[in-house]
């Protein structure tokens, strides 16, 4: 056997089961799960193209006169449907990923996605487009809500936050494909000027559609339905180069059995009355629904989908001029968010969170500022002193709202009320995306630069809520980020049986070895 290496953070208790030869470039087992991840990590990107492309579009003259240029309550509801079809699927996705399976679900998902884009690209009418983009947010619903939970239920341990931080992390290369799309299709004078971009949205479904039943499945998905040997196997394979025997393989599915039975020991009933049903459950349901709503009302959601009217606001009007500041706007995000998706281990979520929520309120009060000094007094300066301020809120945004909402959701929650909880987490961005692209376009008409105030106060009590209530989790198995909840009792219990299963696994081969070597026959 190699050597084994600590990572980082002294309460790791796999760290010392971890072989340091085998890494993320060098060794073919991991890269190829990698590799699958991608795969799953994908499908925010269809979200996230979704948000870019409503922005773009309203800036193409073809698309506003193909569907007689909407304005108020039916711009709102072209923007808002996708998440009015997200509400119809919330409950039942939890109940399809639990029962099918993660990857089935993100199949199912990507099926229906892939028959919504055919019909978006083909609509005739307003209310095509609308019935299309309804069916999307339905489809989006289901593999929104499975792939990230596989993603950080079948990662190896050390790469598992980095990895799930990346999926909320991706939806910036949506975003950043249609708004250069749409950047590019400006110039055609044709209905394919916003057909095209339509159309492109299908590209990471019809992947997913042909390649995600080839995946692994969730290990602990398939403990839970009795299929311990085939999870072993999946461990085995990815984690340890196909070998049952390893301590780290040994010690993850020891410790992944113990907590699903822990779940059960606690909970004889998996209903929605179990997020609230233990002390745990309701510190993560309140951690949870708070980050999903500070997610969506950190005033983020007026760049998000009305970029043009704040551009418009503060006097850039060409629209060459405001889809190639969307464009930079997007790659400047996916930056930052990637570059905080590999610091979670090293500076801890708490950390950054913090930092973002205070930055935020820094950076937006200064947009504020500038944005009253070009309402009242007219002054280019302030108007293009906005656009830098929005660059920088949107780094603050990017160090902790971009990459860990989604992957602190699915850590903090347990195998048993993982699929619920994450779904109430969807639901509630869901909610307040919707309130968003309803009142912003509203508000924001009425007030101008004065509602910039209310998302500052806003955003400073995001920052006493995170600073009293959040906890950190870094440097944790799944198991035991999850059990962190339920008290040190419970996070012993079950880290101590996987130790001693181990243990007893690593004896008992000993004793094997030491017994095969007494009863060898000598060499001659």
């Amino acid at each position: 056997m190699g050597g084994v290496t600590a990572v980082s953070g002294k309460d790791t208790s796999f760290a010392h089961l971890i072989d340091e030869r085998r890494k993320w470039y060098n060794n073919r087992r991991i890269i190829a799960l990698n590799a699958w991840i991608v795969l799953l990590l994908i499908t925010s990107s269809t979200n996230g193209y979704d948000g870019s492309m409503m922005n773009g579009l309203q800036s193409l003259p073809q698309w506003e006169s193909a569907f007689g240029y909407p304005s108020g309550g039916m711009l709102g509801l072209l923007n808002a449907i996708q998440n009015i079809g997200g509400l119809a699927g919330y409950p039942f996705a939890p109940y399809v990923s639990d029962g099918i399976g993660r990857r089935k679900t993100v199949f199912f998902g990507a099926t229906i996605m892939c028959i919504a884009t055919a019909i978006q690209t083909a609509s005739q009418s307003v209310g095509m487009f609308i019935g299309a983009r309804f069916l999307i947010g339905f489809g989006l619903t289901f593999a929104a809500n499975a792939a990230p939970m596989l993603v950080t239920e079948v990662s190896y341990p050390t790469y598992r936050a980095p990895l799930t931080s990346l999926y909320n992390s991706l939806w910036y290369s949506g975003s950043i494909i249609a708004a250069w799309t749409t950047y590019g299709t400006f110039k055609i004078n044709s209905t394919w000027a916003w057909r095209l971009p339509s159309l492109l949205q299908g590209i990471p479904s019809v992947l997913q559609f042909f390649l995600v039943l080839f995946a692994p499945e969730s290990p602990r998905w398939l403990i839970r339905n009795g299929r311990e040997a085939e999870a072993l196997k999946t461990l085995a394979y990815y984690h340890a180069d196909g070998n049952e025997q390893d301590p780290l393989v040994v010690y993850e599915f020891e410790e992944i059995k113990a907590a699903l039975e822990y779940d059960r020991s606690v909970a004889s009933n998996v209903g929605w009355k179990i997020l609230i049903a233990t002390p745990g459950n309701r510190k993560r349901m309140r951690i949870i629904v708070a980050l999903a709503f500070f997610s969506q009302w950190s005033g983020n959601g007026l760049v998000s989908y009305y970029l043009t009217k704040v551009f418009d606001q503060i006097g850039i009007t060409g629209s060459s001029t405001q889809l190639l500041i969307n464009g930079i706007l997007q790659i400047w995000n996916l930056g930052w968010a990637v570059f905080a998706s590999f610091m979670v281990n090293r500076l801890g979520r708490r950390f950054l969170f913090l930092l973002s929520a205070a930055l935020m309120t820094l950076f937006y009060m200064a947009q504020a500022i500038c944005f009253a000094e070009y309402a009242e007094h007219g002054n280019p300066a302030a108007g293009h002193a906005v656009i830098a301020f929005i660059f920088l809120f949107y780094a603050a945004y990017d160090v902790a709202f971009t990459p860990l909402i989604v992957s602190y959701t699915v850590e903090i929650l347990p195998y048993s009320i993982r699929a619920k909880g994450f779904n109430v987490f969807n639901f509630v961005v869901s909610l307040a995306l919707i309130f968003n692209q309803y009142v912003n376009p509203i508000a924001l008409d009425a007030l101008s630069w004065k509602y910039y105030l209310v998302y500052v106060c806003w955003l400073a009590v995001e920052f006493v809520f995170l600073w009293f209530f959040l906890i950190e989790t870094k440097n944790r198995t799944l198991e035991e980020t999850a059990a962190l909840f339920d008290g040190e009792d419970v996070l012993e219990q079950i880290a101590n049986k996987a130790e001693v299963q181990h243990e007893v696994y690593e004896d008992g081969s000993l004793e094997k070895r030491s017994f095969g070597a007494d009863n060898e026959a000598p060499r001659v």
